[in-house]
């Protein structure tokens, strides 16, 4: 009997390096190199969150942020040096993308676990599922073997990335860019269901929607006034936060697409998605059947996870997150 237990295993582990040799994504990359590994990222994300309730949603625009710009490979984390310039500091980034500190200690204790075997960029992709889990949202199952890249772009980071002031084609044809499409756009804007929004963000639809002086006419009353008071019409109050779903500001959920029925989204790239037919139309199946939006974004986040991934000898291992090999 455990001569065949034995078999079935070797079977199964010649299987596993051929595929691996292949150089594609499967669910069992580390299976024997790194068992533990799952349980080590979500341990880590649990114990930042404990410490810090935004790192949830910090974590998933971090993840965001990298696999738009290059691809998933990791480039938003390396640190400038005298002779590299990162993505940390483009315009979508500096004083905003935050969770660098939690990669780098999930990493460490992997480094422990598995030494020189676990990329960053599929750390950094099992930890936003994981603050998704935690967070009280879908689970999905993710594929692994994503290679750390050898460098950044920052013209990239600059122009690639969505800004909350861009009209919805704008943002669409990004998507589209590297591979997504209407519904990925409605379905992972539900990541805004979690997390802050700095004032700077939105502040031109509470006092000066588009060069008219005035309000924006699509945004809910009583929202504006609460608004109007957290970000006062000063520079100072620029970096001021506030909840991108007032609801349940730290539980992932479907009323960030009941509060853009209502007009009650806060950036001006969120409620967009109500201005057209299409994208409106998904809105409103979102905001009335939960599991109906688990399922796509837990579709949309694969397909997110897997833009321009780099595999098989491609790319390398880094030792430190912050910095490819010496």
């Amino acid at each position: 009997m455990n001569h065949q237990k034995n078999m079935i295993s070797l079977i199964f582990l010649v299987f596993l390096s051929l595929h691996l040799a292949n150089g594609q994504l499967n669910y069992y990359y580390y299976y024997a190199s790194c068992p533990n590994l799952q349980m080590i990222v979500k341990y880590g994300v649990w114990a930042a969150m404990k410490n810090d309730t935004r790192i949830a949603a910090s974590l998933l625009r971090l993840h965001f942020h990298d696999c738009f710009v290059n691809g998933c490979d990791g480039s938003v984390l390396l640190d400038d040096t005298k002779t590299f310039t990162g993505e940390k500091n483009a315009g979508p980034n500096r004083n905003s993308v935050r969770g660098f500190e939690v990669i780098d200690n999930i990493k460490a204790d992997v480094e422990r676990a598995c030494p020189f075997t676990v990329s960053c960029v599929d750390i950094l992709t099992l930890a936003a599922r994981e603050a998704v889990v935690l967070s009280g949202g879908p689970n999905w199952p993710v594929t692994l073997g994503r290679r750390d890249g050898l460098t950044a772009n920052l013209k990239a980071a600059n122009t690639n990335l969505p800004a909350p002031f861009e009209p919805l084609a704008n943002i669409t044809a990004k998507f589209a860019a590297v591979g997504l499409d209407s519904r990925d756009v409605v379905a992972l804007s539900g990541a805004h269901t979690i997390g802050l929004a700095q004032c700077f963000t939105f502040k031109n639809r509470l006092f000066d929607f588009r060069g008219t002086g005035q309000p924006d006419p699509n945004l809910d009353s009583s929202l504006a006034s609460s608004l109007k008071t957290a970000c006062p019409n000063v520079d100072k109050s620029n970096t001021n936060l506030n909840s991108l779903d007032m609801v349940t500001t730290y539980g992932f959920d479907n009323a960030y697409y009941k509060n853009l029925v209502n007009n009650a989204g806060l950036l001006e790239s969120d409620q967009a998605l109500m201005s057209d037919p299409k994208t409106a139309s998904m809105v409103k199946d979102y905001s009335t059947y939960p599991y109906l939006f688990y399922r796509d974004f837990s579709t949309s986040m694969t397909k997110l996870g897997n833009i321009g991934v780099i595999t098989g000898l491609n790319g390398e291992i880094r030792k430190k997150c912050g910095e490819i090999n010496h």
